[in-house]
């Protein structure tokens, strides 16, 4: 009798150490427990530690807790200035409510992955190319709330997005490289130029001021002729005063040039025609018929 009872014990011991065994189950710090009894789902979500179940009749499901990290695959599009890219992104989520994600959707991490490509390439023909490389903040805020909006029913929460990189064609690349190079030329002619003038005004003040000591000008010339002199060069400097200059220039005459007159135009000129030549008399003819043979000269007839 004493035997069959020991043996009872131990059979009773043995099938209550395999029951525990059977319905205990551990759930880590960073993982929840949902349980489905029969199916259908516990009210309570099991917290970390040491919890029971009943075997065979309730379903452990764990969640986990952490944030997770997931990159998006590159997606290829157009911008909306019409230029093909290839961006790439990683997408920061956790879950927020573990029932939600094992009842509401089938597999979470999916349907967040797809949500986040299909987001991606929405974005991408959105934005200028200006905006991807340069404005991604808003970028990133907005894929955020384009992914976060269903997720929220899943019980998942987007905590961030970050595009992590655009790939662009070689031919828009050597095309951003000429523009951003002839850009920085632009900016060092200005400079330069900008410098020309602040140095144009201090030399016209410094004119001014030399103009009213002469001597200044003498002193200049002299520091210029040390600053010279200081390298080791061959250059033969001889001052020339510039008075000189200007008085020779005053003193040259310049040449006038003659004032040119227009060509009259060549006008045929007309002749009068020629009247017939008188007849001429000779001296001695005219001599004999005044005066007679016999030398008597002969009256007039009175008329």
């Amino acid at each position: 009798m004493v035997e069959a009872l020991v043996a009872a014990g131990i059979a009773v011991g043995s099938g209550g150490v395999v029951y525990a065994l059977a319905a205990a189950r551990v759930v880590k710090q960073y993982e929840r427990g949902v349980v489905l009894r029969l199916g259908k789902l516990k009210d309570s979500v099991r917290g970390p530690g040491l919890t029971l179940i009943v075997p065979f009749v309730d379903r452990l499901r764990k969640v986990n807790m952490q944030i997770v990290t997931m990159p998006v695959p590159a997606q290829d599009g157009i911008t909306r200035d019409n230029v093909t890219v290839r961006v790439d992104a990683v997408i920061y989520f956790r879950v927020i409510d573990p029932a939600d994600a094992v009842i509401q959707v089938e597999d979470y991490q999916f349907a967040v992955s797809q949500m986040a490509q299909t987001s991606l390439r929405s974005i991408i023909g959105k934005s200028d190319l200006d905006d991807l490389l340069s404005n991604r903040e808003k970028l990133n805020q907005g894929l955020e709330l384009m992914i976060d909006s269903p997720a929220i029913g899943w019980g998942v929460q987007i905590d961030r997005v970050e595009i992590k990189d655009v790939s662009l064609p070689e031919t828009m690349k050597r095309s951003m490289a000429r523009q951003a190079e002839a850009d920085r030329e632009r900016r060092a002619r200005v400079i330069n130029a900008d410098a020309e003038l602040q140095a144009s005004k201090k030399l016209a003040e410094a004119a001014g001021v030399m103009s009213e000591q002469p001597a200044a000008l003498q002193l200049r010339l002299l520091q210029t002729v040390v600053a010279v002199a200081a390298e080791k060069n061959s250059t033969l400097v001889l001052p020339f005063p510039v008075e000189l200059l200007r008085f020779l220039e005053r003193a040259q005459p310049s040449p006038a040039a003659p004032a040119e007159t227009p060509a009259a135009p060549a006008v045929p000129s007309v002749t009068p025609p020629e009247e017939p030549a008188a007849a001429e008399i000779p001296p001695a003819q005219a001599h004999s018929e005044i005066v007679g043979e016999g030398g008597e000269s002969e009256s007039p007839k009175n008329l």
